[in-house]
């Protein structure tokens, strides 16, 4: 198990829960010998390279915790370096609730999720939104997607932990729902045609 998540995610209370339930002394253990966990591996990057599509959570100042769903082409989410994540933020229905909790609690979370291959992967860090920067917009922009860039993003990866497959669904993009069918089109098209010849010729007879 991941050394910085249980570090993260194992607050005083989360252990006094655990001690309740005799589950403590198994996850210090394996915290204590689990890897850190806490940066980008290539076997990540290739994972948020897939995506199209992602949560992000904050935390607003009442303490109540927002979810937002951020999507995009596969690749909008971008690995600047092995600490570092960051996306475009877009105009959109300018209610900037992300953009107002960053400005006074910066934690954030990220959950990733593929469906297609029921896997799942939490990300704890901070984040930042960087308005101005030009280069850095230039750097998160999406090839032939042309809404309005307001701001640049930048989540700083703190641990990572991936979850067991259990329970998350199959789902299939439209996209990959496309390709799927399409040599199944192209028969029935084949078959189609096949059919009308046969019909002709039977009528020409």
């Amino acid at each position: 198990m991941p050394r910085k998540f249980g570090e993260i995610a194992f607050t005083p209370q989360v252990q006094a829960a655990q001690e309740q339930r005799a589950s403590r002394q198994s996850y210090e253990r394996y915290i204590a010998k689990g890897p850190n966990n806490d940066s980008i591996t290539p076997k990540l990057e290739e994972f948020i390279a897939q995506l199209d599509g992602f949560y992000l959570g904050t935390v607003s100042s009442n303490g109540y915790p927002y979810i937002q769903f951020r999507g995009g082409t596969p690749g909008f989410l971008k690995v600047l370096d092995e600490k570092t994540l960051g996306f475009a933020d877009f105009l959109g229905n300018a209610q900037y609730i992300t953009v107002g909790n960053l400005s006074g609690n910066n934690k954030a979370f990220l959950f990733l999720m593929d469906y297609r291959h029921r896997q799942r992967i939490k990300i704890w860090g901070t984040a930042e939104y960087v308005e101005g920067d030009s280069a850095l917009i230039e750097r998160l922009r999406v090839p032939d997607y042309p809404a309005t860039i307001e701001r640049a993003i930048l989540f700083h990866v703190q641990a990572t932990s991936e979850n067991c497959s259990q329970h998350i669904p199959i789902r299939y993009s439209q996209t990959e729902v496309t390709a799927m069918i399409a040599p199944l089109q192209a028969r029935i098209a084949e078959l189609e045609q096949q059919l009308g010849e046969r019909t002709s010729s039977i009528s020409a007879d």
